[in-house]
């Protein structure tokens, strides 16, 4: 079964997302890859993947003991389902300034995992000044990071494991690509 975990995007969120974030309209809209100087390795378009519930992780940044990191292996599409995409939703200002956020400690844990692709239902591994930063971070060993992922917690229902179907537009020089992503299961 194949389950679409891309984020539609509709004329009004659109524009409600560019009231709120200026990088919207240049590859930032939706789902979408933070490649930053970096280039998509076509290798990457089928990964193993996991996806870990954190949606009872509120008030704090999500951290390795909120996952069962044994989970992932190198290589791997690993999901991150904190319900934020569905409640208080894509496009509002709280979804780019207040969403949750991937602990420094649990980014390096992921990118010393050797992971592939950080995937998650919010809008950044960090908030902020640090979101930059970070993503180059990521960038620089290897790791993309697709944010503003929708429907993981159908993927979960399917138990939680699948195969990560993931096709990026091909525009050169901008540091946001938007996507597709597939879960298969």
């Amino acid at each position: 079964m194949k389950i679409d975990i891309t984020l539609k995007i509709t004329p009004k969120m659109a524009s409600d997302a560019q009231g709120h974030e200026q990088k919207v309209l240049v590859g930032h809209l939706g789902t979408h890859f933070d490649v930053m100087d970096k280039e998509f390795p076509l290798e990457y378009t089928e990964r193993p993947g996991v996806a870990f519930d954190v949606s009872s992780v509120t008030d704090r940044d999500i951290d390795c003991p909120d996952l069962e990191l044994d989970r992932v292996e190198p290589g791997m599409f690993v999901a991150f389902y904190s319900g934020f995409a569905e409640e208080p939703g894509y496009g509002t200002r709280e979804y780019f300034h207040d969403h949750p956020q991937l602990s420094d400690t649990l980014i390096d844990a992921l990118v010393a995992k050797g992971v592939s692709i950080i995937g998650l239902d919010f809008a950044g591994v960090r908030r902020g000044r640090e979101h930059t930063p970070k993503d180059q971070f990521c960038a620089d060993h290897g790791v993309f990071v697709v944010e503003n992922l929708y429907n993981l917690k159908a993927v979960l229902n399917a138990g939680g494991r699948f195969t990560a179907h993931t096709y990026p537009m091909n525009y050169a020089e901008m540091s946001g690509l938007p996507c597709r992503v597939v879960a298969e299961v």
